[in-house]
C-alpha cells in the first residue's frame, strides 16, 4: 500500500506528462492544419515533406495511446489499484511506478512477459533463442499493453 505522499508524487507525475501530450497533441493539430502545400515543387521536396507529416501522425498516435493509459492510471490511482500487479496482485514496488506511473505489472510479471515475447518472436523468425540482437519488443514499438 502506497503512503499519501507517494500517491501525490506519482499523481503528479501523471498529470505533469498529461499535461505535456496535451499540449503536444495542440501543437500537432496545429501542425497539420498550417500545413502549406506548394505546388509546383519537385518530387523529391514533396516526398520529404509528406515523410515528415505521417512520422509526425505516427507520433501523435502513440502519444494517444500514452494519453489513455495516462488516464487509466490516474483512475487506478484513485481506486487505491495503481500498485497492484495486474497478473499476479503483488505490490507493484514504488521505484518502478515512480520511474514508469503507467505499469500495471511487477518486475517480475514484466520480465515474464518481456521473455514470452522473446520466445515467440524467435519461433515467428525461425532463430532459437539469443537475446540482445537489437530487437525491439511490442512495448518500445507502443503496441505493448504495458510498459
Amino acid at each position: 500500500m502506497l503512503t499519501e505522499k507517494e500517491r501525490d508524487l506519482l499523481r503528479e507525475a501523471l498529470l505533469a506528462e498529461k499535461q505535456r501530450l496535451l499540449r503536444n497533441a495542440q501543437d500537432g493539430l496545429a501542425f497539420s492544419m498550417n500545413r502549406e502545400r506548394n505546388i509546383g515543387r519537385d518530387s523529391i521536396d514533396e516526398s520529404m515533406e509528406e515523410e515528415l507529416f505521417s512520422t509526425e501522425l505516427r507520433l501523435r498516435d502513440r502519444e494517444k495511446f500514452l494519453l489513455s493509459k495516462i488516464v487509466s492510471a490516474l483512475d487506478r490511482l484513485e481506486q487505491n489499484t495503481i500498485d497492484a500487479c495486474e497478473d499476479c496482485g503483488e505490490p507493484i514496488a514504488f521505484k518502478r511506478l515512480l520511474a514508469r506511473p503507467v505499469t500495471t505489472l511487477c518486475i517480475d510479471c514484466k520480465e515474464e512477459r518481456e521473455r514470452e515475447e522473446l520466445s515467440q518472436s524467435d519461433m515467428a523468425h525461425g532463430g532459437a533463442g539469443g537475446g540482445g540482437d537489437g530487437e525491439i519488443t511490442a512495448d518500445e514499438a507502443g503496441g505493448g499493453e504495458e510498459g
